[in-house]
């Protein structure tokens, strides 16, 4: 039995803010923030994290990564140089490591025309750098996933028509990083399962979905479109979806109806089977909006930019 993960720390950009909320066990429908941050004047925020007792907040620019306190007080910063005055096409990111020591950014340097990509590992209460990883890419921008179990770092590069690389860093302890680079460029990951023990990609051609073993990335197996019940000629699977339990994960198609209109459909894969098992209703405007959290929950966005969560049956819990 997994025990119940801590609340997970979501954030989203509006107004000028980053905001924090909060995934505690009873909160369900429209989430309020738990914590407010306000960038530094001037900084447009590419992507944020918060730390999980919300004293901390991490950010990217198009051109550095910013550590602030929750009272707005700078505790580092560090530019990416030679300034890039690319204003389109790549976009830095980063996250905190489950301990919350080091702080991992992407800087897709390549496109920015710095060189070449690098990922680098901060520590998170001075910005010093601890480690930096020159990678063989060309990436427009890159997803983090923390490892919920032993705490490694997976990297999700995507590089456009070219493809997407995975890899993983490991921090060691008194020692340098350690790095695997995936051998695929065609499988965009999407989400870790929340006990760690496999990870799920779907083909760069959106014709399949693969879970993974952890930490190899050994196939466990693949469901194309028709398993699905689905014409592959019409049919394609989204580069989203996730784990919504330990044992079933959710897998979104879309495609275009006679009349051209767009459409798509969440369904549920029991991932200790290996088989699709049926839809989920929910409520979403586009296919990218679903986040499932892997405690039977997931989020989507509200009008008003506060994320809802929701849990099954598809209404959010009072």
């Amino acid at each position: 039995m997994i025990p119940a993960p801590p609340p997970k720390v979501i954030t989203r950009h509006r107004d000028g803010q980053i905001r924090a909320y909060l995934t505690h066990p009873g909160a369900f429908g429209t989430l309020e923030p738990a914590a407010v941050f306000r960038p530094r004047a001037g900084d447009e925020v590419a992507e944020s994290v918060v730390r999980a007792d919300l004293e901390r907040v991490v950010y990217t620019t198009l051109n550095g990564v910013v550590c602030l306190t929750r009272a707005g007080d700078l505790l580092w910063a560090s530019d990416f140089e030679p300034r890039s005055d690319v204003r389109h096409g790549h976009r830095p990111g980063c996250v905190l490591s489950l301990d919350g020591r080091t702080v991992w950014v992407y800087r897709p340097d390549a496109m920015a025309g710095r060189g070449g990509d690098q990922w680098v590992l901060h520590d998170a209460d001075s910005g010093r750098v601890l480690a930096c990883r020159e990678l063989e890419t060309v990436g427009h921008g890159a997803g983090h996933h923390v490892h919920p179990v032993d705490g490694s770092i997976y990297l999700d590069v995507g590089e456009g028509q070219d493809g997407a690389v995975v890899l993983r860093g490991t921090a060691v302890a008194d020692g340098e990083p350690e790095f695997v680079t995936f051998p695929w460029w065609d499988r965009c990951l999407i989400d870790l399962a929340p006990g760690g023990q496999q990870f799920m990609t779907v083909d760069h051609g959106q014709q399949d979905v693969s879970f993974h073993q952890h930490p190899s990335g050994d196939t466990l197996f693949t469901l194309s479109v028709e398993a699905f019940g689905y014409d592959p000629e019409e049919t394609f699977v989204e580069w989203c979806g996730g784990y919504l339990t330990p044992d079933t994960a959710v897998v979104t198609l879309g495609g275009e109806s006679e009349d051209e209109e767009e459409w798509f459909r969440h369904h549920l894969v029991d991932v200790s089977s290996g088989t699709a098992c049926g839809e989920i209703a929910i409520e979403a405007t586009n296919p990218y909006e679903l986040k499932p959290l892997g405690d039977g929950s997931w989020l989507t966005d509200g009008p008003d930019g506060h994320p809802i969560r929701w849990s099954q049956p598809s209404h959010p819990a009072g």
